[in-house]
């Protein structure tokens, strides 16, 4: 034997015992398993031809050399044939765990194919991962007991938050009920008092008195209907006439009343945006909302200060819309802000509230920024409070932009009163369930010389309607009964009187008939209760107005 032959079994011999050293010092589990044709098919058994002995401390099977996988495992073998068959025909090396069911151990895996592919072999790396397994189940079953947990509190924690705001709304309704009883108490005995002394004057002959106590119970009623409108406007249920509405002339022109209201002792600023945007609002109600704020304004400031009202164009994000519980978008802002006492966090959060007032009893009825709040709800848009104790405060309106020409004050102004000869070739439809208040309308309506015609529910008035009787306006109130209400009744005889001319009349707020905006061409709305005169000139004005049309 040469001396080169030597050295390269002594160099074969040395790489034998280097890599049985490495195969047997490794930690993990090793294996090269051989594919070869089975009574399953070709390829569809192998047997382990190596393993080190750490194949035995992950697996749990001992002297596996030999042995086929259908022999060790039949139970499992179809998946194991399946994982390594795929790396023998691929050629790609895969990772994964699979638990060994036979000795119930979670093995982490990582074969690979022993090249050329014609030896039909795979070399498996593995190592038992059991003891982790179980700290990761201990963990998930851990986890889902404290998200178990966690769902419990929380349910508790709503709850009690539920039941909180119930008795918040329950000590709130309370108060609005008792502040109410209080109030409405003191105008009926104001009415029916004047009333009673009324009747007994007459029944005396002394009727020169009787003016003096008809006047004393109308400033009740008058009192009565301005909170019932604030109630309404709390609740987001009154009856709003909105109009497109210049914002900036609206501020301008309540200037002067503002000011006799503010007095000497406090600074007046007004700063109007140039380009402010239009919005579709109630003019009136606008107004009272913002006479309010300066009211209240001026009563934070007891020894003078300074009162600002601004009005801007506002684009909100999806962030600032948000935070003001609004939908993007662009918006008209209209501040009242004052230098005076401010508010706590505490008074900030319970403002709107209905009958909450800082002020000393008798001074205020606590539903001003209650009705505020409900009214600018109600058209769409919100009012924000921004105060700190001793700093003063700004309250912000923002309404939503409406596109259009606003409309000025001349056009919202009634026509004056006129009896004339003509109004007799016109005839009227008033349709109310309320006998009193029919008599009242049908009687304004002769004396102005126009026929009328009554009608107690929503089934009879549309009778009249269908029938060829001339009608040039209908008045009609929106809660009827008969199964038809106003706006129903309204509806279904426009189909053959399509330019039919309607006065809504309503006692609160229908606006899911007749608010919001939503009234067809040609339809309008009054509040009940209302002024006859002012009544008079709107039927008036409505007719000459359907007049004008008719011969245009």
């Amino acid at each position: 034997m040469s001396t080169t032959t030597t050295e390269q079994n002594a160099a074969a011999r040395d790489a034998e015992a280097r890599y049985r050293f490495l195969f047997d010092a490794i930690d993990e589990g090793f294996c090269v398993i051989e594919f070869f044709d089975g009574p399953h098919g070709p390829l569809s058994d192998y047997r382990h031809i190596e393993a080190n002995a750490a194949y035995a401390r992950h697996a749990g099977i001992p002297n596996v050399v030999g042995q086929n996988v259908r022999e060790m495992v039949p139970g499992e073998a179809d998946g194991w044939v399946e994982l390594y068959g795929g790396v023998l025909r691929t050629g790609e090396p895969i990772r994964f765990q699979r638990e060994l069911v036979a000795t119930g151990r979670h093995l982490e895996l990582s074969a690979l194919r022993i090249e050329p592919p014609s030896l039909k072999q795979v070399a498996v790396l593995f190592q038992d991962i059991t003891a982790r397994k179980s700290a990761e189940l201990a963990l998930e079953k851990l986890n889902a007991t404290l998200e178990d947990e966690v769902e419990k509190r929380s349910r508790d924690l709503l709850s009690a938050e539920e039941a909180l705001r119930q008795a918040q709304k329950m000590e709130a309704v309370g108060q609005l009920t008792g502040g109410l009883a209080h109030d409405f108490n003191n105008l009926l005995a104001g009415i029916s008092g004047n009333l009673e002394l009324l009747l007994k004057r007459v029944s005396q002959g002394r009727v020169h008195e009787i003016e003096r106590y008809a006047i004393a119970a109308q400033g009740a009623v008058r009192r009565a209907t301005a909170l019932t409108h604030r109630l309404l406007a709390f609740s987001r249920r009154q009856t709003l006439d909105p109009k497109l509405t210049d914002i900036n002339r609206l501020v301008s022109g309540m200037g002067d009343l503002v000011r006799r209201t503010m007095g000497p002792g406090i600074e007046i600023e007004v700063v109007t945006a140039a380009g402010l945007w239009t919005t579709l609002v109630d003019a009136n109600q606008l107004e009272n909302a913002l006479l309010n704020l300066c009211i209240n304004a001026r009563d934070a400031m007891p020894d003078g200060g300074k009162l600002t009202i601004e009005t801007a164009n506002r684009w909100l994000d999806e962030r600032a819309a948000r935070e003001r519980d609004l939908p993007p978008g662009q918006y008209i802002s209209l501040c009242v802000s004052d230098n005076g006492t401010g508010m706590t966090q505490e008074t900030a959060s319970r403002a709107f509230e209905p009958f909450f007032t800082t002020k000393p009893t008798g001074q205020g009825t606590g539903l001003g920024l209650s009705m505020i709040y409900g009214f600018v709800r109600q058209t769409g848009g919100t009012v924000r409070i921004y105060s700190e104790d001793g700093q003063g405060t700004m309250v912000c309106l923002y309404l939503p932009r409406k596109h259009g020409d606003p409309v000025t004050a001349d056009e919202m102004m009634p026509a004056v009163i006129e009896r004339s000869s003509s109004n007799a070739e016109h005839t009227v439809l008033v349709v109310d369930d309320e006998p009193t208040v029919r008599m009242m309308i049908v009687e304004v309506l002769e004396e102005l010389g126009f026929a009328a015609i009554e009608a107690a529910d929503g089934p009879a008035g549309l009778k009249i309607l269908q029938s060829d009787t001339r009608i040039d306006l209908l008045i009609t109130d929106v809660g009827l009964p008969g199964g038809i209400n106003g706006r129903q009744m309204a509806d279904a005889a426009r189909v053959s009187r399509p330019d039919l001319t309607v006065l809504f009349i309503t006692g609160y707020a229908e606006n899911a008939v007749v608010g919001h905006g939503h009234l067809e061409p040609g339809m309008h709305v009054m509040t009940k209760p209302f002024p006859l005169d002012f009544l008079g000139a709107r039927v008036q004005q409505l007719i000459k107005a359907a007049n004008e049309a008719a011969q245009s």
